[in-house]
């Protein structure tokens, strides 16, 4: 059954017979790296061949020598590997093609369709006209097919500098689609590329390139978003005029948006370059990279992908519902351990100086299957800064002196006094425990309000916390008006004095946690052995988002 309106058109030509498979691909320009939106479209294309039994291409779109790097082809390949999908042996390069796009040129200048042109950018900018105008003939226009076929063999042979000469095609200069204007297929770039190396020094633009390519691998869905939409005629123009028999099929759909949030390669770029982030890679970025160093999962993403829908319609999807999806997915996956982010001291004075003892701790509540651990107590404790109050305004049920809290998993204990520095500053706080209440359960049924959580001091290993937020000032709104994005000082909050339960001391990059009462984390991608363990936060474990009906 149909889930949305692609799968519809699908299924009703294969009903017809006018297509027998379904083959998709993604296309990715390798000038940067992938964020979430470019999730939708792979995902799309995957799962989409996959629910007809079809194939799926991975094609890099490497036209254009001047921002394309290997590094940028490298990350793309593990971004999409890593969002589970499997390409199987079709992995392609439009490079690949490009002896066959230079013989299909070759052909359109044969038929009278394409033409050498020494205009300039600028030139052929001015004379391609307005949306409400028609444009001007290029003089070059209605050279003969010879003169033309020798020019852009000189082109290709490298006698014409950089912007000297182009090839257009020939089609129609005062259409409504500006388009259709005689647009560019080849141009001169005297560059080296990745992967073709010196070979070549003109290049083929992408609207000449991307349907030859499709139409070459036996593409019979091109599935892109709604900016080709006015691209469709040139797209199916090309391959009509280079001569394939079963022509693709351009689908378009409403790109992914999301609320409050930087995704332009080019903004992304900038930040990286200014130092603001540190890397394409960064955990406040939603490039897929720097998703996946935050610790988001693949099934989160494929989840909030589901949940924004696919639609012609162009609308934003909330950033909370994307929280709300690796909240979901890694309550029931990951252990919940204790983590002190701010720590100070807590001492039971009646508790024997020396001693220790082991309690036996569910890892998750929710999943039996996870198991337990062995988690050690004794005298000397580390608590949140904010789980002891002075002063406690009224409702506050956390450690105060006279207060009875429970300590997570362990005993009840009364605050008694604590101790300051010169400056004020609470520096460690006393108790007293009840020996009766191992578990966390008191032996005569009184009420105790508070539970807080705690590290053993004896056996805590230091780890350095980071706390993440928005990178946009959402008050300010997402860009300046001279492009720049508003940054918010605050989006990341590093605690560098943090503890954690020694069991984390093993905990390698990319493993996942729920600190108790301070979110999800992941130990950072970058966090190395013998180092004090970075933890990201993933995501806080509460939110007023709520999904809709």
């Amino acid at each position: 059954m149909a889930e949305n309106f692609i799968e519809s058109i699908i299924e009703e030509d294969l009903a017809s017979g006018k297509n027998s498979a379904v083959v998709t691909r993604f296309p990715p320009e390798p000038n940067g790296y992938l964020h979430i939106g470019h999730a939708k479209s792979i995902l799309l294309n995957y799962l989409t061949a996959k629910k007809y039994n079809g194939e799926f291409h991975m094609r890099f779109d490497d036209t254009n020598p001047t921002k394309e790097k290997t590094e940028f082809v490298d990350s793309i390949l593990t971004d999409v590997r890593w969002l589970g999908v499997d390409w199987g042996e079709h992995l392609y390069y439009a490079s690949d093609y490009f002896d066959k796009m230079y013989d299909a040129a070759v052909s359109l200048i044969k038929k009278g369709k394409a033409y050498a042109s020494n205009l300039s950018a600028d030139q052929i900018r001015e004379t391609r006209g307005t949306l409400t105008q028609p444009g001007t003939n290029d003089p070059n226009r209605d050279r003969p097919i010879e003169e033309s076929l020798q020019i852009f063999t000189d082109m290709r042979d490298g006698k014409y500098a950089d912007g000297e000469m182009v090839l257009r095609a020939k089609i129609d200069m005062a259409s409504g689609n500006i388009n259709m204007r005689d647009p560019i297929l080849y141009r001169v770039a005297h560059l080296s590329h990745h992967n073709t190396g010196d070979k070549w020094c003109i290049y083929p633009m992408y609207d000449f390139a991307h349907p030859i390519e499709d139409a070459i691998e036996g593409i019979t869905y091109s599935l892109c978003t709604l900016e080709f939409e006015d691209h469709r005629p040139l797209y199916d123009w090309v391959v009509n005029e280079v001569g394939f028999d079963v022509p693709p099929r351009q689908i378009e759909f409403a790109k992914m948006y999301l609320t409050n949030v930087v995704t332009g390669k080019r903004y992304i770029k900038k930040l990286v370059e200014d130092g603001i982030v540190d890397g394409w890679d960064d955990p406040r970025l939603v490039s897929i990279a720097g998703l996946r160093r935050r610790g988001y999962t693949p099934e989160s993403i494929q989840k909030f992908i589901e949940l924004s829908g696919i639609s012609k319609s162009q609308s934003s999807s909330d950033y909370a519902m994307l929280e709300y999806c690796v909240r979901e997915d890694l309550k029931t996956k990951v252990s919940r351990v204790m983590a002190v982010l701010d720590p100070i001291e807590l001492v039971i004075d009646n508790y024997p100086e020396g001693k220790s003892e082991e309690l036996d701790v569910a890892n998750n509540l929710e999943n039996e299957a996870l198991g337990s651990r062995k988690v050690t107590f004794s005298k000397h404790l580390y608590i949140e800064r904010d789980d002891f109050m002075v002063e406690p305004p009224k409702k506050y049920f956390r450690m105060f002196v006279g207060n009875e809290v429970r300590l997570m998993n362990a005993y009840l204990v009364k605050c008694t006094s604590y101790e300051s520095d010169d400056d004020g500053n609470v520096i460690r706080v006393h108790g007293e425990y009840d020996q009766q209440s191992r578990g966390g359960n008191s032996p005569d049924g009184r009420k105790v309000k508070g539970t807080i959580h705690w590290v053993d001091k004896d056996t805590a290993i230091p780890i350095e916390a980071r706390l993440y937020d928005n990178i946009v000032d959402e008050e300010a709104g997402v860009y300046n008006e001279d492009g720049s994005v508003n940054v918010n000082p605050d989006s990341l909050i590093i605690k560098r004095n943090a503890v954690a339960e020694a069991g984390l001391a093993g905990a390698k990059p990319y493993d996942s946690f729920q600190f108790v009462r301070n979110g999800f984390f992941c130990v950072d991608a970058h966090s190395k052995e013998k180092e004090v363990p970075i933890c990201n936060r993933i995501v806080a474990l509460k939110s007023s988002f709520k999904l809709p009906k």
